[in-house]
């Protein structure tokens, strides 16, 4: 889509009214399940997975009037992609983004100067960790289709703005209480000044704070942020300009010997770029802002970079400057305020409150989003009395260490972009800092996060099990027919965000209308036997597959397969009226790689793999060894 040329405009560029006044904000309830403190994007994300798992009470409040409309994140990755797919507007997101095809690296040219070289240009290498590319989106309009879900939700849940936490307890000496976080707020009054407003409170089973680098959630659950901020300093800036710079719509880093270094990130609509413009040192102890850095100043170090390049500044959309400063929380949950006999936390922080660093890995937003993903379901499942509260321990345990990860990343690109030179290297491997960027593209993915052993992830396997089905990492996705319709569609499509545990059984080499198929003797022992987890989730009211789905991908083409050959449990009927579901069997394309073959599976053996409601890889087993796929879930389900 083309926007933006003449002028920004914020919001949704489909949308040509003019803006109406906002919806009268509602009461705050006294009581919810879920307290979530901020509207970013973990916020966003942790309450729309909620409100799409239903059944849950949400409330979600911003001391800020409004929903943001420009500046802040731009980079969306292959992995948060995947997620949104998983919620259901990963299209709307791909319509309006700008793909990040390409990325070029400049500098100095060292027998003159004062002219810039273009030393290497390579398409993006990000594309194969995922069906999805990375693109570039203004994260006030990922708040927007966040919001949108929520509020499309059976809970129709909408966030409450101008709304700002004041205090908050947790009931750490009452373990039996209901609702043991008490949060006392004010909600402001608007155009009066930010400390008027009425108190009130609000009684809470879970706080989570996804109110950024300075969370008040987390200075009441005496957490602290640590690390050290650098010395360095960069200002941002969106913007619309009238450039001869040649690779202004490709991310370019362009490295200057005498005048520092830039990052352009061009943004979505076909004219908007993002720059990034290194400045002096700060001075130890110094601090910087807006006030002792001027636009002016911005624009002026951005031409002398790109001298002899012409640019001419159209439009300032927003600019912003920050320190470049790794901190990280030494956890994320208050479980060191919880009595030993509760022993499970009640207040979680997520995003910015948990770790801050530079903006210039483009992960800030995505990896905000996936703590969120990773928390929000086992919230879930706890209120809703499926698992133990025990599972909640390892959101900590894994999210901690993907951040840790992040900052480590972060503090060697922030180093390499100060120390770069911007001279000529004197091997064709190309600058350490464009080595180390064209190396983390898998990182950068968001695709390669492995969880470690817990309740969620069994190392305890299969013998030989798949070489592509790391337990621990997302489940990777490929293109495969449906045997209902033969439509092509991505196996994680079918991997939506509703808080459903999957078992994905990969057939055997028998046919499963035959009595040695291993499939059809697996399917039925989960449809019949006491000891089957489906059967041991099952509600009366509910169908058998609203805990634990099961998914079937099969050896053969369609041609080859008809319904009737398979057990019913693979193609159960459900809901109120008991109609049959034909979305659970998959087949190969007849002109694509073979999923066996993609996987690493046996074809003679098959295999069951059992995968977590954020869509990682829980465990893999042979499809009959059903004491092992018992035995997993009784750790990490609660039985009726």
């Amino acid at each position: 889509m083309e926007f933006h040329l003449n002028g920004f405009r914020p919001g949704d560029p489909r949308d040509h009214r003019r803006r109406s006044s906002a919806p009268a904000p509602q009461p705050l309830p006294s009581t919810t399940d879920v307290l979530i403190v901020g509207c970013g994007p973990a916020g966003l994300m942790l309450a729309t997975q909620l409100a799409k798992i239903g059944d849950i009470s949400v409330v979600i409040i911003d001391e800020k009037t409004g929903p943001i409309e420009l500046g802040q994140a731009d980079g969306i990755s292959g992995r948060s992609l995947e997620i949104f797919q998983a919620l259901g507007f990963e299209e709307r997101v791909l319509k309006e983004a700008y793909f990040l095809q390409a990325i070029t690296f400049w500098n100095s040219d060292s027998d003159a100067p004062e002219r810039l070289v273009r030393r290497y240009k390579k398409p993006d290498g990000r594309t194969v960790y995922s069906q999805f590319p990375h693109v570039v989106l203004n994260q006030a309009r990922v708040h927007d289709f966040l919001l949108e879900s929520m509020a499309r939700s059976p809970s129709e849940l909408t966030p409450h703005y101008g709304v700002k936490l004041a205090d908050l307890q947790i009931q750490t000496g009452n373990p039996q209480a209901s609702h043991p976080v008490l949060a006392t707020v004010t909600a402001q009054i608007p155009g009066a000044d930010n400390d008027s407003g009425a108190l009130s409170s609000i009684q809470a089973k879970y706080v989570v704070g996804c109110d950024g680098a300075r969370s008040t959630v987390r200075q009441h659950l005496g957490i602290a942020l640590e690390g050290e901020a650098a010395n360095s300093s960069w200002g941002v800036m969106d913007l619309l300009a009238l450039t001869d710079f040649p690779d202004v719509r490709m991310k370019s880093i362009i490295q200057s010997s005498h005048h520092g270094n830039i990052m352009i990130i061009p943004r979505e609509g076909g004219h908007l770029l993002r720059i990034y413009v290194e400045l002096a040192k700060l001075k130890e102890g110094a601090r910087l802002s807006r006030d002792n850095v001027s636009v002016e100043q911005l624009i002026d170090n951005i031409k002398k970079i790109l001298s002899p390049f012409t640019f001419e500044v159209k439009e300032i959309v927003w600019w912003s400057v920050y320190e470049v400063g790794q901190r990280l929380a030494r956890r994320f949950d208050s479980r060191h305020l919880a009595p030993e006999e509760a022993d499970h936390p009640h207040g979680f922080i997520a995003g910015d409150a948990c770790h801050t660093h530079s903006p210039k890995a483009g992960q800030g937003m995505n990896i905000s989003m996936h703590d969120a993903f990773n928390l929000g379901w086992k919230l879930a499942a706890v209120l809703q009395g499926r698992s133990p509260p025990a599972i909640l321990h390892t959101y900590t345990q894994e999210r901690r260490r993907i951040a840790q990860e992040l900052i480590d990343f972060d503090r060697e690109l922030a180093e390499l972009f100060s120390a770069s030179t911007g001279e000529e290297t004197s091997d064709d491997a190309g600058s350490p800092l464009q080595q180390a960027l064209l190396r983390a593209d898998g990182y950068v993915s968001g695709t390669l996060n492995t969880y470690a052993t817990s309740l969620l992830t069994s190392q305890a396997t299969m013998d030989n099990p798949p070489i592509n089905l790391q337990i621990g990492k997302r489940l990777s996705s490929l293109v495969l027919a449906r045997l209902a319709d033969a439509r092509p569609m991505h196996l994680s499509e079918a991997l939506t965000a509703d808080g459903r545990w999957r078992l994905i059984l990969f057939s055997d080499d028998a046919s499963p209308a035959q009595p040695t198929s291993r499939l059809r003797a697996l399917a039925s022992w989960l449809a019949d036997n006491e000891a089957s987890p489906l059967l041991r989730t099952q509600e009366p009211t509910k169908d058998i597959d609203a805990v634990i789905e099961v998914l079937t991908v099969l050896q053969a083409g369609d041609e080859a397969l008809e319904f009737q050959d398979f057990p019913d449990l693979l193609w159960p009927s459900r809901g109120t009226l008991k109609l049959r579901d034909y979305n659970k069997l998959f087949c190969p394309q007849s002109d694509a790689l073979h999923p066996f073959d993609y996987f690493g599976i046996d074809r003679s053996l098959g295999c069951a793999v059992i995968v977590r409601p954020d869509q990682h890889v829980a465990a893999c087993f042979a499809l009959d060894d059903t004491a092992a796929i018992q035995a997993f879930f009784e750790h990490c389900l609660l039985y009726p």
